[in-house]
């Protein structure tokens, strides 16, 4: 018999230990298996009742959950319903306010702002006036003038001064502002009018000459695909104007100056210079190359020089230059772009040059290691010139079985101990006047990006930029020679 009461008691022992309840609020250690006096009370189904409570309780990141109980001793006796002999409940809307940290106790309330405010002692009471002679004092004027204040008309008149002078401060202040803003980006409006400037950063003649151009390109503009950091491409715009980002396109090609260097001169990141440049350079690359710049026989017969009367069948005057580039880490690609002429690797194209200055054709860039007859053969000349044509070339272009026409070179000593009078002669005025496609090819490297060693970093549009820098010229500068100016004035009238 008394085994079966331990078992029966071991039995009531765990049914409690499953249904014991605790407390949830911090620092409250009361449980039901240990006090069957107090009560244990779930949180309340209105939302926003219980939202107050989970703020009373102080639990952070807490959720209550359906087994969650707060103790009968952080309520109020006001807060339980009287029902003696039966379960305790809590009235409707009651909510926890007795916990440890305020030693189970409602705070005092706090006074309000009247109260709490300091006030002056109200002032003394005003004696009746009896006597005759105190009504003479209090009505005798005051022998001083020290509290007399302006009228009101000089107030307004002061404060309308102050006014207007603060005005004239504010609008000084903003002046100084945007000059300063004008000052710290660089943009084309800060050097509009200085053409000195003008020339230093972009190469054209003035600033109006600039401005012409940007009236011819500006109706494309709105049609321009930029490059973005995505693999897809965009027609949206920079934090800089259209004509700004020429400008700094410009600035590129003129000064040669690093990229990171651009994003510090016009406010914006490396990258976004980075794909300014490369997107103005693909724009420009198409928009100039869709205009024909090879000149057909009667303009360039129109336009002829006098120095050109005994070459008068010249149609175009070619040369090759080159670009040193970085050396590559590959020795395939050295061994490609490695040009023994200039002990350096570099990148090779042609131009060509009409007598009286333009520039009319311009190649793709190939490694250096060509020859100046391979590159004349892929440069894409041939197809344009005709039997009646003249092509005139320096000693290395060995291209008699390639051009159509008649081809003007210096001619070579061979197997002679001396050359002829006759070819000497002829020698000295061919250089003379084939010297002009070197003065046109100065002009494109004035462009201190081709001046100096071109990083691989940019060899993707090295191509771009170069096609773009050399038909830049026919719009950035005048005629090679002066005289040649006087000769089209004259011929024009």
């Amino acid at each position: 018999m008394s085994g079966f009461r331990v078992k029966e008691r071991r039995l009531a022992y765990q049914r409690v230990k499953k249904t014991a309840l605790h407390c949830c609020v911090p620092l409250c250690a009361n449980s039901s298996r240990y006090n069957s006096i107090i009560s244990f009370h779930s949180f309340p189904v209105d939302v926003l009742v219980r939202a107050e409570w989970m703020v009373r309780v102080r639990r952070d990141d807490f959720t209550p959950s359906k087994t969650s109980r707060v103790c009968s001793r952080h309520f109020q006796k006001g807060d339980f319903v009287n029902n003696p002999g039966k379960l305790r409940r809590l009235k409707k809307g009651a909510i926890p306010t007795l916990f440890s940290w305020n030693n189970f106790q409602i705070p005092a309330p706090r006074a309000s702002v009247w109260e709490r405010r300091p006030r002056a002692d109200s002032p003394p009471p005003v004696h009746d006036i009896d006597s005759e002679e105190e009504m003479e004092l209090a009505t005798l004027a005051p022998d001083h003038d020290y509290c007399i204040t302006p009228t009101t008309a000089m107030v307004a008149d002061q404060l309308a001064e102050e006014n207007d002078t603060l005005r004239q401060k504010v609008k000084e202040l903003e002046l100084q502002i945007q000059a300063l803003q004008l000052r710290s980006c660089l943009g084309l409006k800060r050097f509009a009018g200085s053409d000195e400037d003008i020339r230093f950063y972009t190469r054209f003649h003035s600033y109006d000459h600039l401005m012409a151009f940007w009236r011819l390109i500006e109706p494309a503009t709105s049609r321009m695909i930029r490059v973005t950091t995505e693999k897809t491409t965009s027609n949206r715009s920079t934090k800089l104007l259209p004509i700004d980002e020429l400008f700094l396109f410009l600035n590129y090609l003129s000064t040669g100056c690093t990229q990171r260097e651009l994003g510090h001169r016009f406010n914006i990141h490396r990258t976004t210079a980075s794909r300014i440049i490369t997107t103005w350079a693909n724009f420009l690359y198409c928009v100039l190359g869709a205009v024909c710049i090879w000149m057909t026989p009667e303009e360039i017969t129109a336009n002829l020089p006098p120095e050109f009367k005994e070459y008068a069948d010249t149609q175009v005057i070619v040369d090759c230059t080159e670009l040193r580039c970085q050396t590559p880490s590959s020795l395939v690609l050295q061994s490609e772009v490695y040009s023994h002429y200039k002990s350096h690797c570099t990148f090779k194209a042609m131009i060509g040059m009409a007598p009286h200055g333009p520039l009319t054709f311009v190649s793709a860039l190939y490694a250096g290691s060509i020859s100046d007859r391979e590159l004349f053969r892929l440069s894409g000349i041939i197809p344009l010139l005709s039997p009646d044509m003249a092509v005139m070339v320096d000693k290395g272009f060995r291209v008699d079985k390639l051009v159509p026409g008649r081809l003007h070179r210096p001619a070579f000593r061979s197997n002679k101990e001396q050359m002829a009078a006759q070819d000497v002669l002829e020698t000295q005025s061919i250089a003379r006047l084939r010297v002009h496609v070197e003065r046109l090819i100065r002009r494109v490297k004035e462009n201190k990006l081709f001046d100096t060693v071109i990083p691989l970093s940019i060899s993707g549009s090295i191509n771009q930029l170069f096609t773009v820098s050399c038909i830049l010229c026919n719009y950035q500068n005048g005629p090679l020679v002066k005289d040649w100016r006087e000769h089209k004035s004259q011929v024009e009238i």
